[in-house]
């Protein structure tokens, strides 16, 4: 059974045109180092905690509930920042969340964990997993964080330290160089990261700016070539044509200056789409409109549903260029204005007497008679265009959408 048609267009006119997407500019040096550091810790930290695990497993007895426990709220958190780092998803809320788990952890150790059930020379599991507490922080806090995490945390790991030697002496030099040393590389880590991320976003910011820069220059040559062209066609050819026009006395005279104008219309209108003459006037037919107009989707990024109805229809080649820029245009206008939302096109050949193409969106809608005076996207690329070479284009709007109907008949 067939489709019907209005539910087709009903359809099409739900999907957004893939030209209408707007992308932002991306940081692609930042998100790669990112990336390489978080891939980095996960190596280092995956080598300590399974050292810290086998020292863990080794000395905690089966009855050892307190212990598990500790065990627990530690390495469940630091496996998930370990499967986030490689992934590369959630990074930064599982590498959160193991620093302050372990922060927690290495605080409650003497509390939880009875000092005395083991010898207070031998250094415990958790104090092997310091540092990678200080890289959790580097992946998941802002600057500020990471320095006090990476100051903090080795006084925290001192204190615990201490409290599991009871303050004798003999723990205070093992215990203040083991805090300076662990002090001195948390800093360095945080130090490199912040260079290496202070490094790439350097580059990025260079590449926008090196963008922007190109861009601006490329629309600025395009827009002073633009001037020039149409400089130098206001003086030779539409100045001409005003001069012929005001001279004319007899029919004759006439006659030549609405010629004349007319090819200085459609001249002026195809300055912008770079066409430098009008070529041939061979008869062009349908089938060669909707390549040009499918090609015309493709330049645009956008998608079309394209009908090709009627008959042959053959029109002169000047009349077919004409109807297939003011087309582009027409079509560049739906996608900018109206995100190119149920563009539908129809071409409609009549044989030997012209050829008729509808463009119709689905979009907001505009006011015509609002457009300003200066704007010459729609009055010189469609109606100007068109009537240079005694075409017809019709314009309705309104809040179902926007209706160009452009056209070339026979007299």
């Amino acid at each position: 059974m067939p489709a019907d048609p209005l539910s087709i267009r009903e359809a099409w006119s739900r999907i957004p045109s893939p030209g209408s997407a707007e992308t932002g500019f991306e940081r692609f040096t930042g998100k790669r180092m990112e990336r390489i550091l978080a891939t980095v810790v996960a190596i280092g930290s995956a080598v300590l905690g399974a050292q810290a695990l086998i020292a863990a497993l080794t000395t905690m007895s089966r009855a050892d509930a307190p212990h598990l426990a500790i065990l627990l709220v530690v390495y469940v958190p630091l496996a998930a920042m370990l499967l986030a780092c490689l992934l590369g998803r959630g990074v930064r809320t599982a590498s959160g969340v193991f620093a302050i788990a372990y922060v927690l952890a290495l605080a409650a150790w003497p509390i939880v964990v009875d000092p005395t059930s083991r010898a207070a020379a031998d250094q415990p599991w958790i104090f092997f997993l310091v540092n990678v507490g200080v890289v959790a922080a580097m992946l998941a806090f802002p600057l500020r964080l990471q320095f006090a995490w990476a100051v903090g945390m080795p006084f925290v790991y001192g204190y615990v330290r201490l409290v599991q030697g009871e303050f004798s002496r003999e723990f205070w030099v093992t215990t203040a160089f083991d805090v300076s040393f662990t002090l001195i590389l948390g800093i360095v880590i945080i130090s490199l990261g912040w260079m290496f991320r202070f490094v790439a976003a350097g580059v990025d910011d260079a590449r926008g700016r090196a963008v922007a820069s190109y861009a601006a220059a490329a629309a600025a040559a395009a827009a002073e070539e633009e001037r020039v062209a149409m400089s130098a066609l206001m003086h030779d050819s539409v100045l001409a044509a005003l001069i012929a026009a005001e001279r004319a006395e007899g029919e004759r005279a006439r006659d030549l200056a609405v010629a004349m104008a007319r090819e200085a219309l459609t001249r002026l209108a195809n300055t912008e789409a770079g066409v430098a003459q009008e070529g041939s006037d061979e008869p062009v037919g349908t089938a060669q409109v909707v390549v040009e107009l499918r090609r015309a989707l493709s330049e645009l990024g956008a998608d079309a549903l394209i009908e090709e109805i009627g008959g042959i229809g053959l029109i002169p080649g000047r009349a077919a260029r004409a109807l297939v820029l003011a087309a582009r245009q027409a079509l560049g206008n739906s996608v900018a204005h109206a995100g190119g939302r149920g563009l539908h096109i129809v071409a409609e050949g009549r044989g030997d007497e012209g050829i008729v193409v509808t463009i119709s969106d689905t979009g907001p809608g505009f006011d015509l008679d609002a457009i300003g005076a200066d704007r010459l996207g729609i009055r010189a690329s469609i109606f100007a265009r068109m009537a240079g070479v005694a075409g017809t284009a019709e314009i309705v709007s309104g809040e179902q959408g926007t209706t160009v109907t452009l056209g070339w008949e026979r007299s």
